[in-house]
């Protein structure tokens, strides 16, 4: 990075001051300044960056946030290492963009890394400047935004660097229910700068051109002799469906950009902020009739559950979350009467719907993030029990259970529960069940709710004497809601056309909902 060579400056023939010359100099210097600060690395790496598929920072800022709102901080910061040469490598803003914007009019603060400078690699100048935005964000109650794309730590710092990571961590979990957080990986992310995309709320990845990993594929080969790639080891795909670490995937930073303004539409700036809520032209009082065929009379076949969730929210538009792991269960966003709501939902398509370890902590997750920052939750409800086995017991089903169990049961905002067909065993109780202090449950008139199906129930009862008989007894009697209707268990049983009318109006009416809790530090969840 060259500066311009300076001049005495003169005015009418006359030599200026030396304090006014130096800042008619500068004038004439910053210009210059200011064009390589946005440059980055420069033309050069600007175009390997295209190349390769990828915007650069600033692109990625620019589409992210409502023309013309970004406001830059330390913009001409330069890294302080003088170890292995490098301070005859100095570039402004060390390899980071921060500051704030507006995303559909709302405040949000940001971070994206500049791959063109070092790599993207965090220093501990880097970090300093991604704590400032996270802090003023937090003083302020706004989300904060990062965009990753990272060598890691930059190597010649040392410790410096890694101090710079702990910081940035220590931030994120003092944000963690505070403000949303959402990390979008647009390249690389490994070693250490992995655990604050998972601290945040949500992750995203693009397809192809991002990786999460600890250790990479090189050493995966020297110290297990294991070939894999960084696709394999960590990329989108296998973070979406194997591992569970990202919520979404795109197939280009376009796309994961445009998505996560989708998202943050559906988010409260804080903790302490109303959940958003924008005008709405889709009737609350909307019936759908074809809700009342949609649940099969053979209760063993399955059908997809999302068909009704999109049915009842608003405009039929739902955001889903974590789409692709963990499938016999459905998490995500949408709207009633304007109104952002969390959705979670069995999907009998799946397992037949079955909870197991993944979907319990994927819900479980969800849940909580709803309930630190109010949003409402409405539950949809078709489970036949968790999914049994040595593989689920070994691997502690009971503990990853018990943390759905737990998330529901320790949520205070409005939750809303609506049982479609099977409610059995211990997951009818952990589905936001009345015991669970649900605000209201009901359930469609096709909903069986009891400890089994009634097969299994009545050869445990009468070991296999007048199976056949005592099956359709047993069905007479729960293969229905009538049961837990009289003890108090579903608040009513409704035709489920009417379902979005009830969720608006329930949902209108503990608008102020306030359930006080015993005073604590904080709970134990069976992480």
């Amino acid at each position: 990075m060259m500066l311009a060579s300076r001049t005495v400056q003169t005015v009418a023939g006359k030599a200026l001051p030396a304090s006014r010359r130096s800042v008619v100099a500068f004038a004439d210097r910053w210009p210059e300044i200011k064009e390589q600060a946005l440059l980055g690395g420069g033309e050069a790496r600007i175009a390997k960056q295209h190349e390769k598929g990828k915007l650069t920072a600033r692109e990625r800022i620019a589409l992210l946030v409502d023309h013309g709102t970004f406001v830059e901080y330390d913009s001409l910061k330069l890294h302080r290492c003088t170890d292995f040469g490098m301070e005859k490598q100095q570039f402004y803003g060390d390899g980071v963009v921060t500051g704030h914007g507006f995303i559909n009019g709302r405040p949000v603060f940001l971070f994206s890394q500049d791959f063109t400078v070092f790599g993207g690699s965090l220093s501990e100048t880097h970090a300093e400047k991604i704590c400032k935005i996270m802090d003023k964000a937090l003083k302020v109650g706004a989300p904060v935004i990062g965009i990753n794309d990272s060598g890691g730590a930059r190597i010649q710092e040392g410790v410096a660097s890694l101090g710079g990571y702990a910081e940035v961590f220590q931030r994120n979990v003092e944000a963690s229910g505070v403000i949303p957080q959402i990390s979008l990986i647009c390249g690389p992310c490994a070693g250490g700068a992995v655990y604050s995309p998972a601290i945040t709320d949500f992750t995203m990845m693009v397809r192809d051109t991002s990786y999460c990993f600890i250790t990479g594929p090189e050493v995966v080969k020297t110290v297990l002799n294991e070939e894999v790639t960084q696709e394999e080891l960590g990329g989108a795909k296998a973070h979406m469906t194997k591992s569970g670490v990202a919520h979404l995937a795109y197939d280009n930073d376009v796309e994961a950009i445009r998505m996560a303004r989708e998202l943050f539409d559906f988010l409260p700036l804080s903790n302490n902020a109303d959940v958003p809520r924008r005008t709405t032209v889709d009737p609350r009082d909307r019936a759908d009739p074809a809700l009342d065929m949609l649940v099969p009379e053979d209760p063993n076949h399955p059908y997809d559950m999302k068909t009704i969730i999109s049915k009842v929210l608003d405009e039929n538009e739902f955001l889903e979350i974590h789409p692709e792991f963990a499938k016999n269960i459905i998490v995500g966003f949408g709207r009633l009467d304007g109104r952002t709501v969390g959705v979670v939902g069995n999907q009998p398509l799946e397992l037949a719907g079955c909870l197991d370890i993944n979907s319990s902590t994927k819900a479980a997750r969800f849940v909580r993030f709803c309930d630190a920052f109010n949003i409402p939750l409405v539950t949809f409800v078709d489970v036949p029990g968790f999914l049994p086995g040595t593989s689920q017991e070994h691997n502690g089903i009971i503990r990853h259970g018990a943390k759905l169990l737990y998330a529901y049961a320790e949520a205070t905002v409005p939750k809303l529960t609506v049982i479609t067909r099977k409610a059995y065993g211990g997951a009818y109780d952990v589905m936001s069940s009345k015991h669970l202090r649900s605000d209201s449950n009901v359930a469609w008139p096709s909903a069986e709710i009891a400890v089994m199906g009634a097969k299994g129930a009545v050869e445990i009862i009468f070991r296999g004497k007048n199976v056949e008989e005592e099956t359709e007894n047993y069905k007479e009697r729960f293969a229905n809601p009538l049961t837990a209707a009289a003890r108090g268990f579903v608040d009513d049983i409704i035709m489920p056309s009417q379902t979005r009318q009830h969720l608006c109006n329930e949902l209108e009416l503990l608008e102020g909902k306030v359930e006080h809790r015993p005073a604590r530090k904080h709970g134990n969840i069976p992480l």
